[in-house]
């Protein structure tokens, strides 16, 4: 494995701490080979006490706290920002604030000089806040020279990751985008982490489906096209197609995010055409030896039952991306099964793999 160009390991700081994605970066980060969690911070409710204190019988992870985090003490977000600007070289942001509340606060700790590599949604639209799937538009990094320019900032940084609901269709679509897609009828079948909930605290979800997830088709449908945007003159600027049609559903499922997808091209490829790209796709990742980076990013399976939220969520470690059941459709062209890990490449897992690109490329140091 390739390391990045420091000999300690980099200071990380986690705010919000507390909720299911500052959870599960607590989990990610524990065992990391570049990247050592040293300051937690999240609200007013638990600041003061001990991260274990905080989080209490709330800890949702499969693994249990780890042990040098257990009695370090929850600093609060904005009040003590000095003190984690201190501490640390840069800062993942999981916060559970109002949208403008979270833009503000992240701002606040760009313009004091921090990293801000961010899982919220604040930014995701902002013309110079790259937002990154990074097998996809690695390029887009290039918007935080203009973002520093523009913003008056020089060691500090907003960068964020995309929603959790287009993890899973978007890099299949991205590996068949030469064939010139038109239209995209989506629909996504969402697991209850994604809500930052389990079953213990959402009992409703017990047998049930919830056929609206408020803001989530919204997202589904203009994110995309960020991702495959340009840069140009400092600012991305969104790709016109293809037209996304989303509609989100909360599932009962603990973790994965399943897309069902249609699609309509300029040109109708073959089925074997179709399949020879995905597993053709290329990594631009792969030659950087990143630490979370996946051995392969697209899986296909032949099997007409795959991919299954039980069996293929974890596919390399949480990070990869499955897809299956391609079938001719009546109405579009094409369409087929997608299926992620919400809280792993979804959340916090792909909020890290941004974070070693950016230390990779230059634009995270010690």
């Amino acid at each position: 494995m390739a390391y990045p160009p420091f000999n300690a390991k980099l200071r990380v700081g986690i705010l919000g701490a507390t909720g299911m994605v500052g959870q599960r970066f607590v989990q990610l980060l524990e065992d990391h080979p570049w990247f050592e969690t040293v300051c937690l911070a999240a609200s007013e409710r638990s600041a003061g006490k001990t991260y274990g204190r905080a989080v209490g019988d709330r800890w949702s992870q499969k693994t249990p706290i780890p042990r040098m985090l257990l009695e370090e003490t929850v600093l609060e977000v904005e009040q003590d920002l000095k003190t984690v600007s201190e501490r640390v070289d840069f800062v993942f942001s999981a916060m559970d604030m109002e949208k403008e509340k979270t833009r503000h606060v992240e701002n606040t700790y760009a313009a004091a000089g921090m990293p801000v590599v961010s899982c919220n949604s604040a930014h995701r639209l902002s013309e110079d806040v790259p937002m990154l799937i990074p097998e996809i538009n690695p390029g887009h990094l290039a918007l935080i020279d203009a973002q520093r320019k523009n913003r008056g900032w020089t060691r500090g940084l907003i960068a964020v990751k995309p929603n959790c609901s287009i993890q899973s269709y978007v890099p299949v679509l991205d590996a068949l985008k030469a064939f010139g897609m038109e239209r995209v009828a989506v629909t996504m079948c969402q697991a209850i982490s994604g809500a930052g909930k389990t079953f213990a605290t959402w009992p409703a979800m017990l047998d049930n489906v919830i056929p609206l997830i408020p803001g989530e088709e919204k997202k589904s449908e203009e994110e995309p096209l960020k991702i495959w945007g340009s840069v140009e003159s400092g600012k991305c600027v969104p790709a016109k197609k293809p037209v996304i049609s989303a509609t989100c559903i909360r599932v009962p499922v603990t973790d994965g995010h399943m897309a069902s997808v249609g699609v309509a091209f300029q040109r109708k490829p073959r089925r074997e055409d179709i399949v020879e790209a995905i597993r053709d796709f290329k990594d631009p990742l792969l030659p950087l030896g990143l630490p979370s980076s996946p051995k392969r990013f697209i899986t296909y399976f032949e099997q007409d039952d795959r991919p299954q939220t039980a069996l293929d969520r974890d596919l390399e470690n949480g990070m990869g991306i499955s897809v299956g059941r391609l079938r001719e459709d009546p109405v579009l062209d094409w369409k087929f099964i997608a299926l992620s890990h919400n809280t792993i490449r979804g959340a916090a897992g792909g909020a890290v793999l941004i974070a070693e690109l950016m230390v990779k490329k230059g634009y995270i140091l010690r």
